[in-house]
């Protein structure tokens, strides 16, 4: 077994693997993990990626230009104020309202907003507790020398990819905007969700 495929094997599973007797330090790893996590601010710079594997799907390379950051998300729905005006219980609109974007795709959000001059590659997840969930982001500098000279990364300097994790072009961004759906039932999905009088999705 590769390197890679044994970090992705330790991660398959995690739940049921530290319930396990025989897992005692991967447990207290991941319990150790979630503490530092809930200490740090909610995004933070990493030097290196913690799931290695996966950021190399996104491309990562450990070269100048690359970053990688840790992104905090809470859980649960919305948090709505209750109306002023009277209602019955069931028109309140305060209960069960989630957001029409995943978790990831926000988080991805987060981070572009908090590193301005960088572009998302991709997004994996990393942990999550029953308060929050954790997601690592890999994303490069488009306007530095090494990624432009980089042939594999080198497309993302191209003005059309600006944003791109704002706009929904990274591969959560795709898919919760439904665009690998293919068939019968996606006639109203391209070419966004507003179009086609929002009746995408």
């Amino acid at each position: 077994m590769g390197y890679y495929k044994y970090v992705n094997s330790l991660y398959e599973g995690l739940r049921k693997k530290i319930k396990e007797p025989e897992n005692r330090d991967l447990k207290d790893l991941v319990l150790n993990r979630k503490k530092e996590f809930r200490k740090s601010l909610p995004v933070v710079r990493l030097e290196r990626p913690t799931r290695i594997d996966n950021a190399r799907k996104y491309g990562y390379k450990a070269k100048q230009g690359f970053v990688v950051a840790r992104v905090r998300i809470g859980r649960g729905p919305l948090s709505k104020s209750r109306p002023l005006r009277g209602r019955s219980p069931g028109r309140m609109g305060v209960n069960r309202i989630y957001p029409e974007k995943s978790m990831q795709r926000i988080a991805e959000e987060r981070a572009n907003r908090k590193f301005p001059n960088l572009e998302v590659l991709g997004s994996y997840w990393l942990l999550e507790d029953g308060r929050y969930k954790w997601y690592e982001i890999v994303m490069v500098d488009p306007n530095h020398s090494v990624i432009k000279s980089d042939k594999d990364v080198s497309w993302i300097c191209e003005k059309q990819h600006r944003k791109r994790a704002l706009r929904g072009l990274t591969p959560v961004g795709r898919k919760s905007r439904g665009l690998y759906k293919k068939g019968k039932g996606t006639e109203k999905i391209r070419p966004s969700i507003k179009a086609h009088r929002r009746r995408g999705k």
